[in-house]
């Protein structure tokens, strides 16, 4: 499917979406997650959302310990469209969902599904649907991230191709590291509720700054080549 398939106006969102709860996982507008799908509740979620809006809610339990079965979830999350779709020979789904436009839960819904499924509100998140939500500045911390990234990286002995950080837009570079960083859910909900491109920016900033100090490593951030 293209990018251009995969592009939903906002007056085509659906009023209800299925509901996907997982910890710690991330989908942001235009980012792309994959998924393998193997539990038998949610087979049936992607069955019915491929002969439908293909669309599917992608939020967090806001109690990662709570029992998984039904957990309490938080109020904001992000609709994304199925953009891939394989089955495996022993029955389980490999799917690629593009994250359309995030949105709050106004209830959920009493149905005969076995997953859970909500009314959904996207009128906060319109802005997602343009090409970019940003501030009257438009500036984002790059130096201040990339410099906090770098000593966050080395603390963790993560390796990173750090030409190609310093090349990818600021889009790609804040959205991608708010999916691939290891932060607490919420934080990473944090990030996702972050209102435009700058805010989730500043948050990613806040947040590797204190993982920082929390370890105390003293760690100094060294200068970009």
């Amino acid at each position: 499917m293209s990018e251009a398939e995969a592009h939903v106006s906002f007056d085509a969102l659906p009023r209800s979406l299925p509901l996907f709860p997982l910890v710690g996982v991330l989908l942001l507008p235009g980012g792309r997650l994959p998924l393998n799908i193997f539990e038998p509740r949610y087979l049936a979620m992607v069955r019915d959302a491929m002969s439908g809006s293909r669309m599917i809610g992608m939020i967090q339990p806001a109690n990662p310990k709570a029992d998984m079965r039904a957990p309490e979830l938080y109020r904001t999350g992000c609709a994304g469209k199925i953009t891939s779709f394989s089955e495996t020979e022993d029955g389980r789904f490999l799917i690629t969902l593009t994250g359309v436009c995030r949105f709050q839960i106004v209830e959920e819904l009493a149905t005969a599904t076995l997953y859970r499924q909500a009314v959904a509100s996207y009128a906060r998140f319109r802005g997602d649907l343009e090409s970019s939500a940003v501030e009257p500045d438009g500036k984002v911390p790059r130096v201040r991230l990339l410099n906090a990234l770098r000593a966050y990286l080395v603390l963790a002995k993560i390796p990173a191709d750090w030409q190609a950080v310093e090349r990818a837009p600021d889009d790609a570079l804040v959205n991608s590291l708010a999916v691939v960083c290891p932060f607490e859910p919420s934080e990473k909900q944090a990030l996702l509720e972050a209102a435009t491109l700058q805010e989730r920016a500043r948050v990613m900033v806040a947040l590797i700054e204190m993982a920082l100090m929390q370890r105390g490593s003293g760690a100094e951030s060294a200068p970009l080549q």
